[in-house]
């Protein structure tokens, strides 16, 4: 696999990754923890490890995703690949400043529709069903892994992430298919160093959606305004 993406197949929330990437054993897994054990714990850390538990992650440029959020963001695919606008970067905190961590990205469909947009109306219609799903992949950041002191230090922007919608892009793109509506996802994944990891992979890792970053995915913009 490239570097920067690896397939993922949709199940228990955050798509496990195939194997034999090294990042595999990370994610996903059988059974279930006990909560962390930390107070205000956010939504979803129950039978997390404590070391995401407490992860917390601002997105950067609030304003400028709610300002194309309100006219309905629509981001660009082509190809060859194109970077996003505006681009996905946040704030990380909670992290252990000691410990080993990956980031990274999935896109999940919104629904399953297709769309077409409606010039005299300058709104987005329903056109039908969803096209076939694309190859589910994931984008690690490539600084990853590093420490949770070297994260929260910095502003963490995903400026290498490209969306495609070549189907047989052999790039690692993300590959998306246009007219169809999607949510961006972060993952803080701690990098379990105990021999059985993958038996917590589950417990070790915090998933993160920014509503305001949801977009359509299109070929060439059709919203004037955007």
């Amino acid at each position: 696999q490239h570097p920067g993406s690896a397939p993922t197949s949709g199940v228990r929330g955050l798509p496990p990754l195939t194997p034999p990437h090294p990042s595999a054993a990370f994610l996903g897994g059988p059974g279930e923890g006990p909560p962390c054990g930390w107070a205000n714990e956010g939504p979803g850390a129950g039978g997390k490890n404590r070391r995401v538990c407490q992860a917390a992650a601002r997105l950067e440029m609030g304003s400028l995703w709610e300002e194309f959020n309100r006219l309905g963001t629509e981001m660009i695919v082509t190809k060859a690949g194109r970077r996003m606008f505006p681009t996905f970067q946040v704030k990380l905190s909670g992290l252990d400043p000691l410990a080993d961590y990956v980031l990274l990205m999935d896109f999940v469909p919104l629904d399953d529709k297709r769309y077409r947009y409606a010039f005299h109306s300058s709104s987005w219609l329903a056109a039908g069903r969803a096209d076939p799903a694309a190859p589910g992949r994931v984008h690690f950041h490539p600084d990853s892994p590093a420490k949770g002191a070297q994260w929260m230090r910095q502003i963490v922007s995903f400026d290498k992430l490209k969306l495609t919608n070549n189907l047989l892009d052999d790039n690692g793109h993300i590959i998306l298919n246009s007219m169809h509506r999607y949510q961006p996802r972060f993952h803080v994944v701690f990098v379990d160093p105990r021999r059985d990891s993958e038996r917590f992979a589950h417990q070790n890792f915090k998933s993160f959606s920014f509503p305001e970053t949801q977009f359509m995915a299109v070929t060439a913009y059709q919203n004037h305004r955007v």
